[in-house]
């Protein structure tokens, strides 16, 4: 997003020599979306950034989809889900299409490989924990609760202070705040939930010496995702400064604010970021509406254009009970199927004046299939339980 910072030691006009304190030239690197025509930063090397010394395949986790055929709502327990503990290579799949991926990971203490997503922007929810996601920016620490935003081609590793439980949408294109909250100069505006002083970015340059470095890159060819082992001549974190528009930051959705209204609001007013065909939203604790007849948990309603996820992460989501979904489960109700709350759950909702509710929900403008992880964790009874509970 276009808000300006400059971290470290930059040079008074961009584009010119930048030198140490025994003359050495930094090396420059522009690192900029959409060729040149959008946002950007200036980063400044003590060594070559582009100096390979190896280049292997990286074996990537399984990477298989299963079309949602026949078509059906889905529940799936990511808290059953068996993973290991390296933030980045050990992620699994539970659903995707060709604009974005949703993979989930519980980390041990350890620090993760170092990574590369070419593909796309990451947008990484931390259901639990907390750390520090290092970059080549600098440090960005990260808590229970925040959005962790990472630029497309950015090196980064996790490096987590306590076993943390990450649920990362993978996009192929550049995650940002919805364009309805802008300026046209790019301000968040006074009616957006969140608000510059929200986001909190690298503070100070990270200055990491090393040789030989391994980054682990994802990126594309004609056959798919596939990955590189990409070996560096000097340590990628080897930035003195940087200024620009385009680095890491963290969102935490305590700081969110919701928006609610006198009759029920539909989704988009929950709206964090977008994405290529695809929105993030957040359903957090809030009053709720204040019509004297007014149903406070959604109407039922057919996505007609978009397969829509929600991830539980605390209190008593109130449209699901009775229907077995709990804290760390993920429903998936595709295009093409009506749905809503659990009948029993819209008359015990009536005169409620507060949700004590957090879920995360992505909406894809494509359809999802089911990933590998989907398969292991999926509750086969849900689709059920609307006709089980009649009300």
């Amino acid at each position: 997003m276009a808000y300006y910072r400059s971290v470290g030691d930059v040079p008074r006009t961009r584009h010119t020599q930048h030198r140490d304190a025994e003359g050495r030239l930094y090396r420059e690197e522009l690192m900029g979306e959409e060729g040149f025509s959008s946002d950007s930063s200036l980063l400044y090397h003590r060594g070559v950034p582009s100096a390979l010394t190896a280049s292997e395949v990286w074996e990537l986790p399984d990477q298989s989809r299963t079309p949602n055929h026949p078509l059906a709502p889905r529940h799936l327990r990511l808290h059953d889900l068996e993973t290991g503990t390296d933030a980045v290579a050990d992620r699994r799949t539970v659903l995707a299409n060709n604009d974005v991926r949703l993979t989930y990971v519980v980390t041990g203490t350890e620090p993760s490989a170092y990574y590369r997503d070419a593909i796309g922007d990451e947008c990484v929810f931390v259901e639990s924990g907390s750390g520090v996601v290092e970059t080549v920016f600098g440090a960005v620490p990260y808590r229970a609760g925040d959005f962790v935003v990472v630029p497309r081609a950015t090196t980064h590793r996790w490096v987590p202070a306590e076993p943390s439980r990450l649920y990362a949408t993978e996009a192929s294109s550049h995650v940002a705040p919805p364009k309805r909250y802008l300026s046209r100069f790019g301000q968040l505006l006074e009616h957006a939930p969140y608000c510059e002083r929200d986001l909190h970015g690298p503070a100070e340059p990270l200055l990491r010496e090393g040789t030989d470095v391994p980054v682990l890159v994802k990126h594309r060819t004609s056959q798919g995702i596939v990955g590189t082992r990409m070996t560096y001549a000097t340590h990628p974190f080897d930035v003195v400064g940087w200024d620009g528009c385009l680095y890491p930051y963290t969102l935490n959705i305590e700081d969110y604010m919701p928006i609610t209204g006198k009759v029920h609001q539909p989704p988009p007013v929950h709206q964090v970021f977008e994405g290529w065909n695809f929105v993030v939203c957040a359903f957090l604790p809030r009053k709720v509406d204040y019509h004297p007849l007014a149903v406070p948990v959604p109407y039922y309603h057919s996505n007609v254009d978009s397969d829509e996820v929600m991830f539980y992460v605390a209190g008593d989501y109130e449209a699901r009970k009775g229907s077995d979904i709990g804290l760390g489960s993920i429903s998936l109700h595709p295009g093409g199927h009506a749905h809503g709350p659990q009948p029993s759950a819209i008359e015990a909702s009536l005169g409620a004046e507060r949700f004590e509710e957090t879920a995360v929900m992505v909406d894809t403008f494509a359809p999802l299939e089911l990933g590998e992880a989907a398969l292991a964790v999926e509750d086969p009874e849900y689709a059920w339980t609307w006709a089980r509970d009649r009300g």
